[in-house]
Formats: C-alpha cells, sequence, structure tokens
C-alpha cells in the first residue's frame, strides 16, 4: 500500500491536524497546553501534560500493568514523586531498591485520532516499563534523559490506560553496574517517575528537532546554520517549504526560505542559513541575551507545523592561555552541583530546581556550574540561559566502567544529552567521559566522534583523576584537560597540580571534604552542628583553592566541590555527604562566606563572619585570634560594646589572585560574662557602606522563617522552599541553634519535609517545602511553632492553572 496521498488530501489532513488540536473540547483526565518554557515549542504542537491525575500502588504487582487491573486502592499523586518517603538523612537504598508500579486513566479529544501522537518521559530513576492499552513498549534504562515512544497506534478516544512499571533496582546502566551497588557510586538515586511526562500531538508531517549553530561569532561573516530535522509518516504530493525566523520578541531580526523535498517516510534533515547578521548582541554572563527561533513546515504555502526554540550568540573556546567567552579571557569560577534535595531526591518541582541557579548565579557569584555527573533537568538549564551561568554538562557516569551493553547506553546518553540541549548557550562544554574513570581509548574516541559529529561547535572533556592523569599522553583523547585535584601543599593549604602538556587546562573539581592538614583522607565533614574549627576551615580552603588556580594563566579556572550538600554512602555522616558551601536544604554555611563575598560592591555590600559569634562550650573565647571575616568593602571597622577594636584590610598577600580576599581579626576574648555585642561597619572608597552587627545574648534570639515564592500554582505540583533558622537579634544565625520545629497549614497545600523537625540535629537551620494540591487556588497559612522561641506565620498565594 503506498504512503502517498494526494496534494489536496495531504494539506486537508495536515491542516486538520492544527486545527483540531486547537479548538478540541477536552476531556476530564487530560488537560492541554503548548509546551513548556518561553518560547514554547511552536501553535501547531501542543502537549496533553500529563503530570496529574497518577495512581501510585506501591511495588509491583502481578498483572498491574494490565489495563483492566482494579487500582482504586492505589494513592492518588501528581508528578515529579519519589516511591519512598525520605527524611532529610538516612536515606537507606533498599527502600526504593524494587519495581514500583504508576497508573493514569485519560481520555483524548476525538479529532485527535487523524494526528500522530508520541508519549515523552522527561526522567524516570533508573528503569521504565510503559505498557498503553496493554500494549508493551521497550523498557528504558538510565535515569537522567528523556526518551519517548510513538503511540498513534494504540491510543482509544476514551478509557486509556497508561501503567509504568518502574525499576529502581541497581541495574547495567551508567552511571551505576558495579558490583558493590549503591556504595560504589558518590551518590544516591532514589527512584520514581522523577520529571514530566506528556503527550505529544503533531501532523503527519512535522518538526522533530532543531540545531541552532552560530558560526564566525566574532567575525563579520558571522551567521547561524539551522539544522532541522523533519519527519514524514506520509509523502507528500505538494511542494513542500521550510521557513526559518529569528526573533527578538515581535520583531523579526532576520527570516529565510527553502525548498523541501521529502523522498522517504522517516527522517530528513536540511540546513539553512542565518546571514548578514549585523546588530546583534551576543550572550554573554553579564548580559544573557536570548532570541527565539520558528522553524515552519509549508505545504502548498500553507504553514502546518511549527517548532520554536530560542539560543543565544557566543563564541566559548577554552584555549592553551586561559578560557575565552566572545573573545575575552574569563576566569572560570564556579561549584559542582548535584540535583538531590531532602525529602524526595530528584522529585523536586521546576520552580525549585530554578531557585538552585538564582543561588550559584546571584548569591554566590558563581560564573560556571557543573552539573555532575549527569545532565539535569531543562528547568535548572532554563535557568542558566537567561542568568549567565555557564554549564559543564556530562553524561551520568562516576568512575566506573561496565561492560559493552553498558558502554552503548553511555553512547546513547551522549547523543541524548547533546541533542536535547545543544541550542544553550550556556552550555559551554561537553563532557563524554565518566567522572574519575580509567582511561579507555577505544570508548573515549567514539564519545568525543559522536560529540562531534552532533554538536562541532564545542569542545569536549571529562575529569581525570591520578589513575587516569598518570599515563594521559597515550590514552587521553579530549580537547580539555580537566583534573579533579585533592592535595595539600607541604603547609597544609589547598594544592593544585601544574598544567599538563600543550593543551588546555582546568579544574572541575577541588576542596570537597579533603583533610589537608593530614593530606589523605576526606574525612572533613563541614557539618553545622559539627565541628566548629572544621567549619571555619572550609571558606579558607575555597578562597585559597580560588587565588591559586588564578596564579597561572594557562589555568582556565576551577569548579569547586561543590555547591549543596547531597546524599550519599561514600565519607558521609548519617547517610548525607557534607562537602556542600551550602547544607542540603540549600541554606549558606558558612563556608559560602567566601563565595557571597566575590561580587562588586556597586550590587551591594556584603559583611559575613566566617565565625559565629559566640562564647559557648565550642568556642570559649570567642572566634580567635585569626577569626576570618569575608566581604567586598575596601576595609572594615569593628567595634565591641561600641568600643572601637581594629580596622582591617583584606590579606591580598595570601591570596592575590582573589578580587576580595579575606580579612583576619584578633577576636580572642578572655572575659565573657558580659554579654558582648559585635559591630562591623564596611567602607568603600572612605564611605560607610553597611553596618552588621551580632549578639551573644541568646535570650533575644528568635525564630527566622521565609519563603522564596509568595505565589504559587495551583496544579499539584508547584512548590516553594520555606527556610527556618535561629538568629540572634539582628538576624544573624546562632551557633548550634537546637529546639524543635512544628508546623501547621491551613489552605489548598501540602508540607513536604520531617514534621516535627529537630533543628539541634541540622545546626540551627533547616527547610520544608510547601507543594500545592491538584486543581486549587486560595491562600496558604504555615504557621511555625518553636519549642522555645516565639511561633511565626507567613502566608502564600496559590493561583488557579
Amino acid at each position: 500500500m503506498s504512503n502517498t496521498i494526494s496534494r489536496s488530501k495531504f494539506v486537508q489532513y495536515c491542516a486538520f491536524g492544527v486545527v483540531a488540536i486547537a479548538s478540541a473540547p477536552l476531556k476530564s483526565c487530560i488537560s492541554l497546553k503548548k509546551s513548556g518554557r518561553a518560547p514554547a515549542k511552536g501553535p501547531s504542537r501542543y502537549i496533553f501534560s500529563m503530570d496529574d491525575q497518577w495512581l501510585f500502588g506501591g511495588k509491583y504487582q502481578e498483572g498491574s500493568l494490565d489495563p483492566s487491573f482494579k487500582d482504586t486502592s492505589f494513592k492518588p499523586i501528581t508528578l515529579p514523586h519519589c516511591v519512598t518517603n525520605l527524611s532529610w538523612q538516612d536515606w537507606k537504598p533498599e527502600s526504593w531498591q524494587d519495581i514500583w508500579i504508576y497508573r493514569r486513566h485519560f481520555n483524548l479529544p476525538k479529532e485527535v485520532s487523524g494526528l500522530r501522537v508520541f508519549l515523552h518521559f522527561d526522567g524516570v530513576m533508573v528503569g521504565a516499563e510503559p505498557v498503553i492499552n496493554g500494549h508493551k513498549l521497550p523498557k528504558h534504562l538510565g535515569g537522567y534523559l528523556p526518551f519517548s515512544y510513538e503511540v498513534t497506534g494504540v491510543l482509544q478516544e476514551t478509557q486509556n490506560v497508561l501503567a509504568v512499571a518502574v525499576d529502581g533496582r541497581w541495574s547495567n546502566v551508567p552511571p551505576e553496574g558495579a558490583a558493590m551497588g549503591p556504595r560504589r557510586i558518590d551518590y544516591l538515586e532514589a527512584a520514581g517517575i522523577h520529571r514530566s511526562v506528556h503527550l505529544e500531538a503533531v501532523p503527519q508531517l512535522f518538526i522533530s528537532d532543531v540545531f541552532i549553530k552560530p558560526v564566525n561569532v566574532l567575525q563579520e561573516t558571522r551567521h547561524i546554520e539551522v539544522s532541522c530535522t523533519v519527519d514524514a509518516a506520509l509523502l507528500p504530493d505538494a511542494p513542500v517549504e521550510l521557513m526559518v525566523e529569528m526573533k527578538q520578541g515581535e520583531q523579526t531580526i532576520k527570516q529565510t526560505t527553502r525548498p523541501l523535498t521529502i523522498a522517504k517516510t522517516g527522517t530528513t534533515e536540511i540546513t539553512l542559513l542565518l546571514n548578514q547578521l549585523t546588530d546583534i548582541q551576543l550572550w554573554d554572563i553579564e548580559n544573557p541575551h536570548l532570541y527565539d527561533f520558528t522553524a515552519t513546515l509549508l505545504i502548498a504555502g500553507k504553514p502546518i507545523h511549527n517548532y520554536q526554540t530560542r539560543s543565544g550568540l557566543r563564541e566559548a573556546r577554552f584555549e592553551k592561555d586561559g578560557f575565552f567567552l566572545n573573545g575575552k579571557r574569563v576566569q572560570l569560577f564556579g561549584l559542582n552541583r548535584h540535583e538531590i534535595y531532602p525529602y524526595v531526591g530528584f522529585a523536586m518541582p521546576d520552580r525549585v530546581k530554578r531557585h538552585d541557579a538564582v543561588i550559584l548565579r546571584k548569591e554566590f557569584n558563581c560564573n560556571i556550574v557543573r552539573c555532575s555527573h549527569y545532565p539535569q533537568s531543562s528547568a535548572f538549564l532554563d535557568a542558566c540561559d537567561e542568568l549567565g551561568l555557564m554549564v559543564w554538562e556530562e553524561v551520568p557516569g562516576f568512575q566506573y566502567l561496565g561492560d559493552a551493553a553498558w558502554s552503548n547506553l553511555m553512547l546513547r546518553d551522549v547523543k541524548d544529552m547533546i541533542i536535547r540541549d545543544r541550542n544553550r548557550p550556556s552550555v559551554i562544554i561537553w563532557g563524554t567521559r565518566a567522572n574519575e574513570s580509567q582511561n579507555s581509548s577505544d570508548l573515549y574516541k567514539r564519545t568525543k566522534a559522536l560529540a562531534k559529529s552532533l554538536d562541532p561547535s564545542r569542545q569536549n572533556s571529562g575529569s581525570m583523576a591520578p589513575w587516569s592523569r598518570k599515563n594521559w599522553q597515550k590514552e587521553w583523547h579530549e580537547d580539555v584537560f580537566a583534573y579533579d585535584d585533592y592535595h595539600a601543599d607541604p603547609d597544609g593549604s589547598v594544592g593544585l597540580e601544574e598544567p599538563v602538556g600543550d593543551v588546555p587546562y582546568f579544574f572541575t573539581e577541588a576542596v570537597g571534604q579533603f583533610n589537608y592538614s593530614d593530606g589523605k583522607s576526606f574525612d572533613s565533614i563541614y557539618r553545622r552542628s559539627g565541628d566548629l574549627d572544621t567549619q571555619t576551615k572550609q571558606a579558607l580552603r575555597h578562597a585559597g583553592a580560588h587565588s591559586k588556580a588564578g596564579t597561572n594563566s594557562r589555568i582556565c579556572g576551577l569548579i569547586a566541590w561543590c555547591g549543596f550538600e547531597y546524599a550519599s554512602l561514600i565519607n558521609p555522616y548519617r547517610n548525607v555527604k557534607y562537602p556542600g558551601v551550602a547544607d542540603i536544604f540549600r541554606i549558606p554555611k558558612l563556608g559560602a562566606s567566601f563565595y557571597r563575598s566575590q561580587r562588586p560592591v556597586e550590587k551591594g555590600a556584603v559583611i559575613l563572619p566566617d565565625f559565629y559569634w559566640d562564647f559557648g562550650p565550642k568556642s570559649p573565647k570567642g572566634p580567635g585570634k585569626n577569626a576570618p571575616i569575608f566581604s567586598n568593602c575596601d576595609y572594615l571597622k569593628l567595634y565591641i560594646d561600641d568600643q572601637f577594636h581594629s580596622t582591617l584590610y583584606p590579606d591580598s598577600v595570601q591570596f592575590p589572585n582573589l578580587k576580595h580576599p579575606p580579612f583576619f581579626a584578633d577576636l580572642e576574648i578572655a572575659n565573657t560574662s558580659a554579654k558582648r555585642e559585635l559591630r562591623i561597619d564596611g567602607y568603600s572608597k572612605e564611605r560607610q557602606v553597611l553596618s552588621r552587627s551580632f549578639s551573644t545574648d541568646t535570650a533575644q534570639d528568635e525564630l527566622l522563617v521565609t519563603a522564596d515564592d509568595h505565589e504559587l500554582t495551583g496544579d499539584g505540583s508547584d512548590a516553594t522552599r520555606v527556610v527556618f533558622q535561629v538568629a540572634d537579634k539582628f538576624g544573624a544565625p546562632r551557633a548550634f541553634g537546637g529546639g524543635m520545629v512544628t508546623f501547621k497549614l491551613n489552605g489548598p497545600a501540602s508540607i513536604v519535609g520531617d514534621n516535627p523537625f529537630n533543628l539541634t540535629e541540622s545546626g540551627g537551620a533547616g527547610a520544608i517545602w510547601i507543594k500545592t494540591n491538584p486543581n486549587s487556588s486560595g491562600k496558604i497559612l504555615l504557621t511555625v511553632f518553636h519549642s522555645n522561641l516565639q511561633q511565626k506565620s507567613l502566608e502564600i498565594i496559590v493561583q488557579a492553572v
């Protein structure tokens, strides 16, 4: 039977696909929206969100993939979702290492029967076997990248049943596979459907992918190669054209059109050029300018489908003498990030993931983040594009390399990662080898070649460790030499190895939990409720690492380990790893004071003591003789009980390559019987720009309660963080603040977190998340009670979808 249809029928069929979805009445079990972020994929490509109205049955039951299975006892949930209830510590992998069952019932508009329909999963940890209306779809292994199926032939107008068996067991898939199990990789992978699911309806001929590749960005000959992939289920008997537009808001910057020959069913690729780009704004870390691109498919002159994406023009190059963004040398200054959260693992809503990028860029002043050690959510990367936060993105992996089947999955991950994210200007390099793995010439030649074939515009790399550095001259095949450096100099400070060879050189990790005092172990556990002396060393070690990275112009920069604490079985305390400069709740610790100070004073003055103003049992004489203070001021004046104490200047001798070196004060005080107050005044160009005070009087302590957002969407998936912390009367964190906190919530939402919460265990600071109910609106009132301090309340408004 021929796949060719007449010109009039084809145009009518495809055009009908556009109109039908736009005008179709919706059934009760499915919602219709244009796809995700702004700009959404085009107006003729619509997405049926399937994040709501799931039923979770717990562990897999025999027959539960069958459409007729009785699931009335299943629990209603919304996505994202984790299969097990977690606290913020003491995670046990055995609690999720099983097979789990999810089911969803839905109807479709009748008009969709003439369209092609695809089922998309953005991420399932770690294996998924979907069954739709009894039709088994191929099992997918791998938790960090999207996958999809065409389900056009298996859907019915009503009473569709999608069942998904989620396999949370240790599997032969990157980063897993090693015989030791979860103790073999440095992060725990709690199972579940942790990202969105949707159905996508498109015409019989549609654009499935668009790659925006800027060329010669810094030259007058700059242009953009726009590669489009067209997927045809039928052969048109009519002229086909492809039009590409580049827009800034409503203004068309450039437009071009080319005829397209569809000679076969399946996919066809075509490349169009956008040239003569004169008045173009480049994407930069200080001005992250983005353009909208629309590719439109036309049949006989009529538009039948389009695909929208966004991108930015920039040149990013790792060279032998540093990293250059748009021709300007930029010292890379960043932190690694795990996308792991308390209570839910990876299963946080998009709003929460985006907030991590805000913290790293706006609060910690990073210009780059490493997505360790796997591709992270589109929501987080969207925020990086918008905020000017550069990204090192790498395939899933941690030291281990598996068999041939494992390697093939790694190659698949390289492909899926690059295709998903190659339009992002924030992504400046691809990590195409498993983190800290042994050299494997055959595998890593293949991953590099694949990366270059999919995206020749970016360099590739992968973090090296001492065991892979030794024989790198023979077995190294990347563009940029990246090294995870954990060693101490003879004086016990952070050591950094000199660059190797005649290649670009970069540090992807340093500091972490490495014990620079003994020079060998990884037992520096920077817990807020742990050893005080250890806590105060963290910021200085990070400052020392970045300063030393600036001593040699051949070093492109350093991404330190790491931004946020995370669940792990390697060198943990109660199964939490503590190398983060912020805790697992994303609350800055003393270690973050260095990063928070590295911004121009014009963007806001900061004064951040790397100590607690405390004279308790752990610091009876106060902060000590060389108490560090981080600030972006020119000089500081200190007062104790309103009496002048000292004037301080930044220590640019020990830290010569920092924008704002730390200050050091002699704050060893023997007589502590009085309730002492410390005041620090900061000056810039002889003008006082900030004053901060600190009190030892615990009788005047208070409970601070803040929410990241005060307006949410009532879709059942949206959420915001609520932080609570014991503070002195001036709002400064109280050392080792304790007590029990309980929460009372009224309104259309639920609490994600521990209730009650033990602040003694977390060192006086913690967080919960407030998650909206499905199909809700109204006002949330959260009241927070402390066992010793005055209660606090806050309101959050929930807007209807």
